[in-house]
C-alpha cells in the first residue's frame, strides 16, 4: 500500500506561492479539473471516485489527522467504463462532492498542488511520497519542500476537502 505524508494550507491568495515556485524553478506539470464524489463508509477511512480530466480512479485512504505528521496509505484504482457515477450512486450513498481545479507541481518526490476549490476558495497542498518504507527520507524531503517554500506548518488544516464541505454546509 503507497503510503505518503501531507500538508493542507488555506492560501488568502496564490501570487506568492506562485512567485516562490519560479523563484526555484519549480514548474507546473499539469492542470487537472477534479470532481471527487466522497461516499459514506465506515469511520476512518475515506472512499472517493475521482473524475480528472476525463479519466477516473476509485481511491480508498486513512489518514490520522491528529498527529503531528499527517501520514497517509492509500489504494487507487483505475475505472473505465460508461455510467461509472450513477452505478456508485447506486451502491454507496454520496457524502459530499468537491470540485476543484489543481495546479500540478513536483518537486524532490513530492506533488505541490495549488487547488481552486468550488465554494471553499485556495489551498496549497503537499503530498510526499515514501519509498521503501522509508518514513524518514520522506519527512526529509518534505521538510525541504516546506522549507523552499517557506510555509508555515501550524497554519495547517487537519481535515480533507470533503470534511471542509461537509463543515461549510452547516
Amino acid at each position: 500500500m503507497p503510503v505518503n505524508l501531507e500538508l493542507k494550507i488555506k492560501l488568502n491568495s496564490i501570487r506568492g506561492i506562485k512567485s516562490l515556485l519560479k523563484k526555484n524553478n519549480i514548474e507546473l506539470k499539469e492542470i487537472l479539473n477534479q470532481k471527487d464524489i466522497y461516499y459514506k463508509i465506515k469511520a476512518g477511512s475515506l472512499l472517493k471516485l475521482r473524475i480528472e480530466n476525463g479519466r477516473m480512479s476509485l481511491i480508498k485512504y486513512n489518514r490520522e489527522e491528529k498527529k503531528k505528521n499527517r501520514w497517509s496509505d492509500f489504494y487507487v484504482i483505475t475505472i473505465k467504463g460508461r455510467a461509472t457515477e450513477k452505478v456508485f450512486e447506486e451502491i454507496f450513498r454520496v457524502d459530499a462532492i468537491v470540485e476543484k481545479k489543481r495546479e500540478l507541481y513536483l518537486f524532490l518526490d513530492t506533488r505541490i498542488h495549488i487547488d481552486a476549490v468550488k465554494n471553499l476558495g485556495f489551498f496549497l497542498e503537499l503530498e510526499t511520497l515514501v519509498f521503501d518504507n522509508d518514513k524518514k527520507d520522506a519527512k526529509k524531503r518534505f521538510d525541504e519542500v516546506v522549507n523552499t517554500l517557506q510555509l508555515d506548518v501550524k497554519s495547517q488544516i487537519r481535515k480533507s476537502y470533503r470534511d471542509l464541505i461537509i463543515q461549510n454546509k452547516k
